[in-house]
């Protein structure tokens, strides 16, 4: 499987599993609309009908189909001299409705405003998506070199703070089934993705309220996160910190922030849901 196939995959799929064929209500034609705009990203940013059709799996005349109509709907452009095509911006339209409707990233902005006032370092909400989390939220430090992590990225959650913490709160049987569906890998020497090791940091961050790591993804980078819950104790995502190690050690990052994270956290969990209804028209 080539790599834009598979992250492709990645993004539709998660540990989701395909409807059967069987599935009267599975539209398949939207399916493979999405699988042609997921193939887009990071080093990818134009692609070739041939590319497109490869990476979705589709022959050459359905991903001419599937293109032509996304084009015509204004998701794509097609340039005229090279054939090639790309995102516009109303692929944004989505995240952006998200964004809009959603009660938990609404409820979190102020929190998450005063806690990158009051630390000056870069605040994060995520949410769990399949193995991955998602940033749906994200107030950046003037401090922050890495700006690789913006709104709708996605990192593996066994080797990242918040991921952690959001395992930490969900029963064992729902973490051990993200972690046994995660393709587990180094991405750094200090990454830890060995299962046993995994599951004591996850029994760790239960203990403490809080999650960490350290340089596991991104060298220099420790993040601390703290679940944020619903009104009956269902995690609902979680608030992170991101500092540089080369200002800030993690044992002096651990201890200046955790508790600002957890407050922030707890007071997001105990907040009172949005009413929409009341909401003027």
């Amino acid at each position: 499987m080539s790599a834009a196939a598979k992250s492709a995959k990645e993004r539709l799929g998660g540990i989701r599993s395909t409807p059967s064929a069987r599935d009267a209500l599975f539209v398949r034609s939207v399916e493979k609309g999405f699988r042609v705009l997921a193939v887009f990203g990071s080093g990818r940013s134009t692609l070739s009908l041939g590319q497109i059709a490869a990476a979705t799996k589709l022959d050459k005349s359905a991903a001419q189909r599937f293109t032509y109509t996304l084009e015509a709907l204004g998701y794509l452009r097609k340039d005229p001299e090279t054939k090639r095509f790309e995102l516009t911006t109303r692929a944004l339209d989505l995240g952006y409705h998200y964004t809009r409707a959603s009660p938990l990233v609404e409820r979190s902005l102020p929190y998450l405003m005063h806690l990158s006032r009051e630390t000056e370092e870069t605040v994060s909400l995520t949410v769990l998506d399949g193995t991955e989390v998602v940033y749906v939220s994200r107030f950046m430090s003037r401090f922050m070199l890495n700006t690789k992590v913006i709104i709708g990225s996605r990192l593996p959650a066994y080797c990242t703070a918040p991921g952690r913490a959001i395992l930490a709160s969900m029963s064992v049987q729902e973490a051990h089934a993200v972690l046994r569906q995660s393709e587990l890998r180094a991405f750094t020497p200090h990454t830890i993705y060995q299962m046993t090791r995994l599951l004591a940091q996850l029994e760790q961050a239960a203990h403490r309220g809080y999650a960490i790591a350290a340089e596991e993804i991104y060298p220099n980078d420790i993040s601390i996160a703290s679940p944020a819950l619903g009104s009956k104790g269902e995690v609902l995502g979680a608030v992170s910190i991101a500092v540089s190690k080369l200002r800030c050690p993690a044992v002096e990052a651990e201890t200046r922030f955790a508790p600002l994270v957890m407050a922030a956290a707890q007071a997001m969990s105990q907040a009172r849901p949005l009413n929409r209804s009341s909401e003027p028209s």
